[in-house]
Order: structure tokens, then sequence, then C-alpha cells
């Protein structure tokens, strides 16, 4: 795919999307960072169910750790991974009452040691939390990109790698979430809604489906 394509591309993406952003539900850069850990391989909606009850009682890593794992436990329950992602978050928590003045960090390898954080994760806070032009590819983006040929590539980190290369700088701060957006709602993995979508003319894919 040509700069000029991809340029296209994301033109119209903005248009119809001037401002997107997360779906999940936070009001702080540590509700955000505790929201995308559990997210891995749940839902947002799932998420921001879990999550409304309980950053109500706790939203901040003192009130999260005075919680302890069967305490988050409760509120979590209804995520995958919930043993696992409880563990995580208390561990986090405590190292970031510990090295971090209850602050999330704003660089990656601090975010990185924290449990439950791998890249993707870390990706997601940088772009979103402290607007760092950072890709989080999860499996709609890699869908998307390889789909289109926007980014295409075998794994997931040459998928990001592609996409921070091939992206107009003027697009790079929200291009995660319009990808992400497509290839949650138009870009479906069974059957693409070419029909209904908005840059059918410039993506490559080779079988395309009409609605």
């Amino acid at each position: 795919m040509n700069k000029q394509k991809r340029i296209e591309i994301f033109h119209r993406l903005r248009a119809a999307d001037p401002a997107p952003t997360t779906e999940l539900v936070f009001s702080s850069n540590f509700e955000l960072l505790i929201s995308v850990i559990l997210s891995a391989q749940a839902t947002d909606i799932s998420v921001n169910k879990a999550t409304q009850k309980l950053y109500a009682v706790a939203n901040t890593p003192e009130a999260m750790l005075a919680l302890g794992i069967n305490g988050l436990k409760t509120y979590i329950r209804t995520i995958g991974l919930f043993n696992t992602k409880s563990a995580n978050i208390i561990k986090t928590c405590a190292m970031l009452v510990e090295n971090h003045q209850s602050t999330v960090p704003d660089n990656r390898e601090d975010l990185e040691a924290l449990p439950g954080v791998g890249r993707k994760t870390a990706n997601v806070v940088l772009n979103t939390a402290f607007r760092q032009p950072t890709m989080a590819v999860d499996t709609h983006i890699f869908r998307v990109s390889n789909r289109t040929a926007i980014a295409p590539g075998k794994n997931v980190l040459e998928v990001e790698k592609r996409l921070l290369r091939g992206v107009p700088e003027e697009f790079l701060l929200d291009a995660h979430h319009w990808l992400i957006l497509h290839g949650r709602y138009v870009c479906l993995a069974r059957k693409p809604r070419c029909g209904a979508c908005i840059i059918e003319d410039l993506c490559e894919y080779k079988h395309k489906v009409e609605d």
C-alpha cells in the first residue's frame, strides 16, 4: 500500500470520528491502568460493568491494597482470568505505592515492570493517558492492518513497527483508536462489513464481502 492511500484512509477515519478514545470508562490514570490490565482477553463492556462498582470503593493504589486479593476478586470475578489478574493488580498497587509515589509511570520501562503489564497494556496507557504516539496492537488492529494491507506483519510486534513507520505523523496519536474501533464494528473477524466501510475502495483485501 502506498503512502497516499494511507493518508486518505486516515483522513476518512478522522473525518468520521475526530476525537476517538478508548471505550473503557475511567477517571484517572490509575483507573485506566487497572481497566486495561483487566481487559486482557475480556470485553470492554464486561470490564466497565465490574469497575463501576470497584472504583466506587477503591480507585487509588492504597484503597485497592486495602481490599486485598480476595476482596478485589469479589468485584472482578465476572472477568476472565480474575484470579491471576487479582494477584497482579495487588502487586502492581504495592509497587506504585513503594516505587512511584502512588502515580502511574509515564515510560515504558517502568510500566512493563509492573505485574500484569505487557507491551500492549503499556502502549495503551502511554497513548491514552500520556498522549504518546504508541501503537497497541490487539487482535482487531492486527486483523485490520493485515486485511487492508495498511501494515501487514506476521506478529503483533511486526505490525506495531510497520504502523509506527507507515502511519502519517499527523495521525499517529489517534491511529490506534481508529483502527481498533474499525476492527470492532466494521472490519469484523468472521464477516467484514465491506458494504458499510468508508475505506472499502482503498482497502486491498481481495475477498470483500457485501452486506
